[in-house]
């Protein structure tokens, strides 16, 4: 409703003075405010905040009359009466200066606009000059407690017990009258007045008095501490006409305020506590309505320490009630008791280094005009304690006079809700604010509400703004929680300043349904803003805007601004509409007058509902029309209704709203579009909602009898939207109730217009509590709108004294939003509507916080009921979760609830939802392996280890064969920890990567090496093979942690795995097991390499490996075998043009640092792991990393370039296929390559060697594969490889291989059979292959003339000797594993083989195979897995 802003001002006083100000008394509009001090009275001006004048007293009058104690204006602001301390009233003239005399006066440059146009305009805009002249004084002869005005006469209470009624005017002897409190009968209600208990009011005196005009009596409270109220009988006030009631129980009052809207009097204790009574109308007797205290929850230190109650004040509006104590302190809150503010607590009442602040005492306080500032006047002990460093504190005052001649005034400034005066705005989900000159609202940037693909089309003509569409009935007008909730910025838009300084003060604040226009309204016309053009649109014609006054508010309907207005010209009350777009002038105004004065404004689609003085209710309709140059608007009368029967005072009626909510039978059973009509009037009768229902019967009665729907409502908000998916939150009611939360007066339906129940009843009130003040509510969203204070403590200006700014923080206004779906479902399952329930969750089952609001049911429920002392006899949790079962995310929500709630509710959790292993086997049914793995961690706490275990088995089996490597990870060390018993409690789910899941990986991760490097320094410093905890052996001489049974365990089961997928043939897999998990392949190939490592079928495999792969089958050009190009031995060195025209995977393009986009699914890339040297610019490209899996570093396998002109690509990554880096022109290796001219055949040729190669990830991952097979020495693999990428290299280095004689003749054979086989299924149904086949086919022969002899064992090189890297060769040479490494008996075969000279590298001179530009290349490339041994 209200709240602080920024820190507060303070006012000096300018004249010298040895008093201090105790009091203070704001004139009936707040533009004046009476200073009382001992012997002085000053006037003060709201804005500009400045002293007019000052009364001084003659010390021998003051010697007559005593100091000054009380004040109290007249109503029309002429006069002033001060009580002093013997007894006597002074009565005080307020005399202006003269025509043209002001205090100050506004200085225009030259030219300016702003001349005096309307006689008024000066006074409005400059201090008044004014001048005090004392009449007569009265004397009373007893000390006087209490004064209050009341029309023409003053009242005066006194301490011996009389109440005196004084005129203002004639204050002779014949214009009072006194009575005498024993005279006034007071009893506990009106009705046994006459017979029942009476208070003895012997001695006893009124202490302080307070008129309620809407009650139509006094709430006094009396000197020894009760409550009480007097009525006067009739309307002059004599002694045999008053009758009194009190409050029962009540004996410590100190003070009293009424609120006249709400018809509530509220008393200030001696205990801290204020009451508020309202009057029962049957009996008259005083009930209380409810209490604002502080509670112990939020204040613990101070709420009952704060001393009796000083004072208590409500805003102008009377929405808000300001609560001050003895110890100090300010408090605010709402009319019926939501708590907004307060001083004691938090930054208010702490330094930043944790010291307590002294709170600051008050001795009088008062708001301000409409509420927008409270000024509070110190008490004096509080000033004299600042004294010292008051010089420091005004920095900005020219040389201050003495301090203790100051009047230290304070002033706080509030911004308020526009709710508070102008409720037409509760049909909209903005917020809006409005401060005295500045205006904050929440909605979203325009741009994105508008952000409609014709956007330009639907531009205004004039003024560029976007057209305004009615809104479709069925569609919804939700602006999208992005825009509402995406941050808690304010929009500030300052009000035009021209507007604001005749007009101020603003009085009124409006937007429209979209959020895009506002409009403001002050003392006299109104202006109105756009966001779209950020423009202010004020009156031409300033005569025009100074003879209008708005006076019940403002609203906007489609592009119009629909304004009650009085108009002073004519002396009449009018409904005007101007439209938006044209010029703000009467001329476009489009204006309707009315008999009666207007309270109170609404519309209802293209009604306007107006609530009038004489507590009539009007309805017109409203409908535009384009017949002329401009658009106008045509207003009709609908009907009538005199509520005069049942509203005692027009000034009751807080708000007036149509709506669409009706309660007939056969409600669900309409139509939607039926439900949007105006069914029914809602009035705020000073709290109590009055519902009037449109009869349909018959048409001589419109509405039907009024019908309370609820007490103690604050604000109401519907919509005329529909909806037909979420009707239960469109077609409910919402109101706020302050203390007591909000309600929603929700609609039931029949399920599929089954015939409803008798006995259920159309709608049923739920009440619900939320953290906030509601501002707003989004009906589709299920959200609720609301704002809050935020301080910041400054401490720059620590000093001797405390300036202000240090004794109270800087108090800013944030936005705040709550979810209240999960309150209405819990209210709907404990009053047994769980089919309600369901329909309402599912029609929300679509928003992004839905899984939030399960939880939180389940939470909240939860918390009461495992906490409870007492046993609940009818617990809700079961309900509760068999109502979530009906949602797929019952799982998660389950357990995410117990992971949030601590350990000892789990037990009483799970009685209810069933056995956490059973939901953990229903999510591996499911699949969902991540909610699983919570419920692993719920079950680790609450079972054995070796359930977690044998649970924890079964998930890490089935992460592993859905390729989740994270979870994998996480598997790892979960197993290993229940085994260790190193952690007590189990991690939650971690995001981060441990150590030693990366190990293996790094052998291969930290080859990327720069050229500059020479080989000698990488072949003996660069490589140490990591060790992982899933070693191929398992023990380990270095008596590691490898020995403990888990990790024998764990890597049982990685094995076990890995075998599988070699059986199935999923290479790609297992590249990704392998690069994930840091298992290592190449040592356990050599293990696995004549087991499983074996290819049966080499056909199959090669087929298996297309698809794994998606590459494609190679293809053959017709007329390929007259191809000059030596049975296409032509290496495909092309340029940059003809790479970018292949298909859809970008290949190796060096002269664009572009990434390839990813290809197929996130956990297939596993080539992620090989990362990226960006120093060189032509590797860029080909390394791409994939962002999907943060797990690995990545480091790519990078191109090597020599520094010679000549490229060459080697290793694992040999990308000469497709990626031998290219200067953009046809340059290959080799100079002499410029000679060679190529044909349209070659051409031809070379594009459809292009088309027959895979996307370029997936080359990189089989030429790793490739490396990898030929370390473990699995040739077999190698040539399935070897023919996949065609590379003739390969085949020939395999076949070299199979010449050594501890190569098992089983593999010869196999290797024989197998590309006899590949011979044969291609020449039958794969022609493409054929041109590589009978490229190898010397090496074929070779192999098959070779199976039957012995190869000379001088071929291999020694096992012990270090073998250098070839000098131009890349990162190939990796060190091959060490003995004693762990892998168990060294196997001959198994070390010797993956150091094998490849024939044909460097030990003998290349082939004459191949044109002679190619040799070098082709050289190096076959030189790659040389690798080092020690």
């Amino acid at each position: 409703m209200y709240f602080l802003t920024g820190w507060p001002r303070r006012l000096l006083c300018p004249l010298r003075s040895a008093e201090e100000p105790f009091h203070i008394q704001p004139s009936s509009q707040r533009l004046y405010f009476a200073l009382l001090s001992e012997t002085q009275l000053s006037v003060w001006y709201s804005r500009p905040s400045v002293l007019i004048v000052s009364y001084i007293e003659s010390a021998k009058a003051a010697g007559q009359f005593g100091f000054y104690q009380k004040a109290e204006w007249k109503p029309d602001d002429s006069m002033i009466a001060v009580a002093t301390a013997n007894g006597y009233i002074l009565l005080f003239d307020v005399l202006g200066a003269g025509e043209e005399k002001y205090l100050y006066e506004p200085v225009y440059p030259k030219g300016s606009p702003r001349v005096k146009v309307t006689p008024g305009y000066k006074e409005e805009q400059c201090a008044p000059a004014l001048s005090l002249e004392m009449k007569k004084p009265v004397d009373l002869e007893a000390p006087i407690t209490s004064l209050q005005t009341l029309q023409e006469d003053l009242l005066v209470c006194t301490a011996d017990g009389y109440l005196h009624v004084l005129h203002w005017d004639g204050l002779g002897s014949n214009g009072r009258k006194a009575i005498c409190l024993t005279t006034i009968p007071f009893s506990l209600d009106l009705q046994s007045a006459r017979g029942g208990p009476s208070l003895d009011l012997e001695g006893v005196y009124i202490r302080c008095m307070e008129y309620c005009l809407t009650l139509d009596g006094f709430a006094v409270v009396l000197s020894d501490g009760r409550l009480g109220f007097i009525t006067p009988l009739s309307s002059s006030i004599t002694a045999d006409q008053l009758q009194g009631v009190w409050a029962a129980d009540v004996t410590d009052g100190t003070c009293v305020a009424v609120n006249n809207k709400y018809r509530l009097m509220t008393f200030g204790c001696a205990s801290g506590s204020v009451f508020v009574y309202m009057i029962d109308t049957t009996t008259g007797s005083m009930q209380l309505s409810h209490k604002l205290e502080l509670t112990p929850k939020h204040y613990p230190d101070i709420y009952n320490k704060t001393g009796a109650v000083t004072a208590i004040c409500w805003s102008p509006d009377y929405s808000v009630i300001m609560v001050t104590w003895e110890c100090g302190g300010l408090s605010l809150w709402s009319v019926f008791g939501a708590h907004l503010i307060c001083t004691l607590g938090e930054d208010f009442a702490h330094h930043s280094d944790g010291t307590k602040k002294d709170p600051l005492k008050i001795s009088s306080m008062s708001w301000g005009a409409e509420g927008y500032h409270l000024w509070v006047i110190p008490s004096r002990q509080e000033r004299r304690r600042q004294e010292d460093g008051e010089e420091e504190e005004d920095v900005e005052m020219v040389s201050p006079p003495h301090p203790s001649l100051q009047a230290g005034i304070l002033q706080f400034h509030f911004i308020k809700s526009a709710l508070t005066v102008n409720p037409c705005t509760s049909n909209q989900e903005q917020v809006l604010l409005h401060g005295e000159d500045r205006l904050y609202l929440t909605c979203g940037d325009p741009t994105q509400i508008h952000s409609t693909p014709d956007a330009h089309s639907n531009l205004h003509p004039r003024d560029g703004s976007p057209l305004h569409h009615p809104p479709n009935p069925d569609s919804s007008l939700s602006q999208g929680l992005s825009t509402l909730l995406g941050h808690k910025h304010w929009h500030v838009v300052q009000i035009h300043g021209t507007y604001l300084e005749s007009n101020w003060p603003i009085r009124f604040a409006a937007i429209d349904t979209a959020g895009q226009c506002m409009a403001v309204a002050g003392r006299r016309g109104f202006a109105h803003y756009s966001l779209f053009t950020r423009k202010w649109k004020l009156f031409g014609n300033i005569t025009q805007e100074q003879s209008m006054t708005v006076t019940g508010g403002l609203a906007w309907w489609k592009d119009f601004v629909v304004v009650a207005c009085y108009n002073f010209t004519d002396q009449q009350e009018q409904l005007r509409l101007y439209q938006r777009s044209s010029n703000l002038d009467n001329a476009f105004a489009s204006v309707t007058r009315l008999h009666s004065d207007t309270l109170l404004l609404n519309v209802f689609r293209d009604m306007v509902i107006l609530f009038r003085a004489d507590c009539s209710i009007c309805l017109y309709s409203i409908e535009k029309r384009n017949d002329g140059p401009t658009p106008s608007v045509s207003v009709e009368l609908l009907q009538e209704v005199s509520m005069s029967r049942y509203i005692p005072h027009p000034a009751l009626v807080v708000s007036v709203t149509l709506t669409s909510v009706r309660t007939e039978t056969g409600i669900s059973l309409k139509a939607p579009q039926q439900a949007c009509m105006a069914e029914s009037i809602m009035l705020n009768l000073a709290g109590q909602l009055i519902m009037l229902q449109r009869d349909r019967s018959g048409p001589q009665l419109p509405f039907c009898p009024p019908v309370v729907l609820a007490q103690c409502v604050e604000n109401v908000w519907t919509t005329c939207r529909s909806n037909k998916k979420k009707r239960h939150l469109l077609e409910a009611l919402w109101l706020s109730c302050g203390e007591a939360g909000m309600k929603v007066w929700l609609p039931l339906f029949p399920r599929d217009h089954r015939k409803p129940h008798s006995f259920l009843s159309r709608r049923i009130m739920l009440p619900f509590h939320i953290n906030i003040y509601p501002l707003a509510v989004l009906f589709e969203d299920a959200l609720v709108l609301g704002a809050t204070n935020e301080t910041v403590l400054y401490d720059g200006l620590q000093g001797p004294s405390e300036p202000l700014e240090a004794l109270f923080p800087y108090c800013t206004v944030e936005r705040t939003s709550q979810i209240y779906l999960h309150h209405i479902l819990r209210q709907l399952l404990v009053r047994n509507l769980g089919e309600q329930a369901l329909m309402l969750a599912q029609s929300c089952a679509s928003l992004p916080y839905f899984p939030h609001v399960l939880e939180l049911m389940v939470h909240v429920v939860l918390e009461e009921e495992a906490t409870s002392r007492e046993p609940i006899p009818d617990p809700l949790l079961p309900t509760v979760a068999k109502f979530i079962t009906e949602f797929p995310l019952f799982l998660q929500t389950i357990v995410h609830c117990a992971r949030k709630t601590e350990y000892a509710l789990w037990n009483y959790l799970f009685a209810a939802v069933g056995n956490p292993k059973d939901l953990f086997e229903e999510c591996l049914m499911a699949q969902d392996l991540d909610t699983a793995a919570s419920y692993l961690i719920i079950l680790q706490n609450m079972e054995v280890p070796a359930v977690s275990r044998q649970h924890a088995t079964l998930l890490f089996n089935t992460a592993l064969e859905q390729g989740k490597w994270d979870l994998c990870r996480h598997m790892i060390r979960f197993l290993k920890a229940i085994g260790s018993g190193e952690m007590e409690s189990p991690p939650p789910t971690p995001s981060t990567q441990e150590p030693s899941s990366t190990g293996g990986f790094e052998f291969f991760r930290n080859r990327s090496i720069s050229l500059s490097q020479s080989a000698d320094s990488i072949a003996t410093g660069k490589f140490n093979l990591q060790k992982t905890f899933s070693m191929p052996s398992g023990a380990s001489a270095k008596g590691r942690e490898a020995e403990c049974p888990e990790n024998m365990y764990i890597d049982m089961m990685l094995w076990r795995h890995a075998r599988h997928l070699l059986e199935q043939v999923r290479l790609r897999d297992l590249g990704c097991f392998s690069a994930q998990l840091g298992f290592e392949l190449i040592g356990w190939l050599c293990r696995e390499r004549n087991r499983v490592a074996r290819v049966e079928d080499f056909v199959s495999a090669l087929k298996k490996l297309h698809k794994d792969f998606l590459w494609p089958f190679p293809v053959i050009p017709v007329g390929s075998l007259s191809s000059p190009l030596k049975n296409g031995r032509c290496r495909s060195v092309l340029s940059t043009q003809l790479l970018k025209s292949r298909s859809a995977d970008s290949l190796l393009n060096s002269d664009m640092d572009t990434a390839p986009p990813p290809t197929a699914a996130a956990n297939l890339a596993w080539m992620d792991g090989l990362g990226q040297n960006a120093k060189d610019a032509d590797t860029a490209s080909s390394a791409h990393s994939d962002r999907n899996s943060p797990q690995t570093h990545d480091a790519f396998l990078s191109l090597l370039t020599n520094k010679v002109e000549e490229y060459s690509v080697g290793s694992a990554t040999d990308l000469t296929e497709t990626s031998s880096v290219v200067d953009g022109d046809w340059t290959m290796v080799d100079e002499n390559f410029s000679t060679l001219s190529l044909s349209q055949a070659e051409l031809e040729h070379i594009s459809m060697e292009l088309a027959n190669k895979g996307p370029h990830k997936s080359q990189v991952q089989l030429r790793y594969l490739l490396h990898v097979f030929m370390e473990a020495g699995c040739l077999e693999w190698c040539v399935v490889i070897g023919l996949i990428l065609r590379d003739a290299n390969v085949i020939k280095q395999v076949i070299s291989f199979l010449d050594s004689p501890e190569v098992p003749a089983e593999t010869s054979q196999s290797v024989r059979n197998g590309l006899l086989a590949v011979d044969a299924w291609a020449s039958a149904d794969c022609l493409g292959y054929k041109p590589f086949l009978n490229l190898i086919q010397p090496q074929l022969q070779q192999l098959l003339q070779s199976t039957s002899e012995q190869v000379q064992p001088e071929a291999f090189q020694p096992a012990s000797q270090s073998c250098k890297l070839a000098a131009s060769e890349g990162p190939g040479g990796a060190a091959a594993p060490r003995p004693d490494d762990g892998r168990g008996p060294p196997a001959p075969l198994g070390l010797a083989l993956p150091s094998l000279e490849p024939a044909g590298a460097f030990s003998r001179p290349p082939p004459e195979d191949p044109p002679p530009e190619q040799t070098e290349e082709q050289g190096e490339e076959e030189g790659t897995y040389d690798c080092a041994l020690s």
